[in-house]
């Protein structure tokens, strides 16, 4: 990764990286959690016919489906090159690792578990870390090691 592009990570709060990427976040949570809950769907039928197939066996998998499926939609979108998911591009942000090391499924799949952890037991005033943090960093992020930026500054 290129010192240049490193250097929109570190970039004082104020600056161009991190204008509106809190209220951005926000947005992008929606519209992703709304294709989640599209793809849901036929992963609910698909899990049907396994679960016919498998005699039932599958059928337990129900209660747990829709963090499955969360799980691959972030780890895969997150993780893949574009470094954002489909609502993450639609407002513009794209999230990067402070090391300078580019996500991979796992890294996503923590930044979510803990995201889910924290918001359940802070429920959504975990978002109002982001307005007292520079960089709009959230406590998962920085556990996490990462930093969510505007994707029209990289």
């Amino acid at each position: 990764m290129s010192l240049e592009r490193e250097s929109h990570y570190f970039a004082p709060a104020s600056g161009p990286a991190y204008s509106g990427v809190l209220s951005r976040r926000v947005m992008a949570f929606v519209v992703d959690y709304l294709i989640v809950a599209i793809l849901w769907v036929p992963a609910a039928v698909l899990l049907f016919f396994i679960g016919i197939a498998t005699l039932g066996l599958a059928f337990l998998l129900y209660p747990v489906l829709y963090f499955i499926v969360a799980v691959f939609y972030f780890g895969l979108t997150m993780g893949g090159p574009a470094q954002a998911s489909p609502g993450m591009r639609s407002m513009g942000i794209a999230i990067a690792r402070t090391n300078g090391m580019p996500m991979d499924f796992f890294t996503a799949i923590a930044h979510l578990a803990l995201f889910w952890l924290f918001n359940s037991i802070v429920t959504p005033l975990i978002l109002l870390v982001g307005l007292f943090t520079d960089r709009k960093r959230l406590i998962h992020d920085f556990l996490v090691g990462t930093v969510v930026v505007r994707s029209d500054t990289l």
